[in-house]
């Protein structure tokens, strides 16, 4: 996957709470095991009418936040179901970091799973972010995984934590596949005395 090490993009405001996977990618879209074209469906239910019209005041189809490459939600973001699609939609919209209160554990674990960086932090820095993000398209905010901050678009830093598995893995644009093969000669290595000793096998 793409790695992950510092980002400054347009930040997107969500206050809502509660935002849960279906709202994130609803169920009529899951029919597909590829993880490119959702972006298109992302938030749908609120992002367009029913007859696929553009719902203006939505913050992802206001011409500020098109390009947002950053969400900062509501409180407890992604809860619901476990669907991986969530975290694929959002990647494929552009969305590379999620900065909420608390997030559900799935959701979350999926985040780090495909790319993107899901951050915790504490309700007044939410809020200063959200406020921050409300500015528009010139207030872009720098998300540095490598120093774990976040600087907004006046230069205030927040500090946030991160587990150090995780961190290696998206710097290193690891999945799970990728983590596996950073062992591939110690793999191959017991693959070769295995057969050494157990020919038959």
């Amino acid at each position: 996957m793409e790695k992950f090490t510092t980002l400054t993009g347009v930040a997107a405001p969500m206050p809502l709470v509660n935002i849960d996977t279906d709202m994130i990618i609803p169920k009529q879209f899951l029919k597909t095991i590829k993880r490119s074209g959702l972006g298109v469906n992302l938030f749908d239910e609120m992002r367009y009418t029913q007859d696929g019209k553009e719902i203006p005041d939505f913050v992802l189809n206001q011409p500020a936040y098109r390009s947002a490459e950053i969400l900062v939600a509501g409180d407890n973001f992604g809860c619901g179901s476990s669907r991986e699609h969530a975290p694929w939609a959002l990647l494929d919209f552009g969305i590379r970091c999620v900065i909420s209160t608390s997030f559900a554990d799935i959701f979350y674990n999926n985040c780090f799973k495909n790319g993107i960086l899901p951050i915790v932090m504490p309700q007044d820095v939410v809020d200063a972010l959200m406020a921050d993000a409300r500015k528009g398209a010139n207030a872009r905010i720098t998300v540095d995984l490598p120093s774990q901050t976040v600087t907004t678009s006046d230069g205030k830093v927040f500090a946030f934590e991160v587990d150090s598995h995780r961190k290696h893995c998206l710097i290193n644009g690891l999945d799970d596949i990728g983590l596996t093969m950073e062992k591939a000669a110690s793999i191959a290595a017991y693959e070769a005395k295995a057969a050494t000793l157990r020919p038959w096998a």
